[in-house]
């Protein structure tokens, strides 16, 4: 099969496979969170261009170039959804509105901490699968032999 027509159907199915996910966090969301899986969705829609345009082309991709940075904001989402309630004097992980208090709503989803918690965990884990898959190829791509390795799906040999 053609490298240039794979390389142009996983560039197409990148944009709905970040759909995907977002839907799976806002179903999982309006029921029980599935934002564990979300992440990994993005992640795998990531790893696709990886698989289909090498190392290379794929670093191109903002997802790629900053996810060390998008699993730190996510971490950051979480540490402040724990602990910005100490500093109020509530217990660690309560959520803003409280229960039986008035819910802001933005369509379907209800709009408390808990969502920026879910966030936090989407972020976290496509972050770091996404920086440690990158790692590995690195790794990798320093100790092949030339000529040997992983190359990019790109490049003729």
């Amino acid at each position: 099969m053609n490298n240039a027509f794979i390389q142009s159907v996983s560039r197409m199915l990148l944009p709905p496979a970040f759909v995907v996910a977002v839907a799976v966090w806002l179903k999982g969301y309006a029921e029980a969170g599935d934002s564990f899986g979300a992440g990994v969705l993005a992640a795998l829609a990531i790893l696709l261009q990886y698989v289909a345009s090498g190392r290379d082309a794929a670093r191109q991709l903002p997802g790629v170039r900053y996810a060390p940075q998008v699993a730190g904001v996510g971490l950051l989402l979480l540490l402040g959804v724990t602990f910005v309630p100490l500093v109020f004097g509530h217990a660690p992980l309560s959520h803003v509105p409280g229960p039986g208090e008035k819910v802001l709503h933005l369509g379907v989803v209800e709009v408390y901490t808990a969502v920026l918690f879910d966030v936090g965990i989407s972020l976290v884990v496509m972050g770091f699968v996404v920086t440690a898959i990158d790692g590995l190829l690195s790794q990798r791509s320093k100790t092949a032999p030339p000529g040997g390795g992983m190359a990019s799906p790109g490049k003729e040999r």
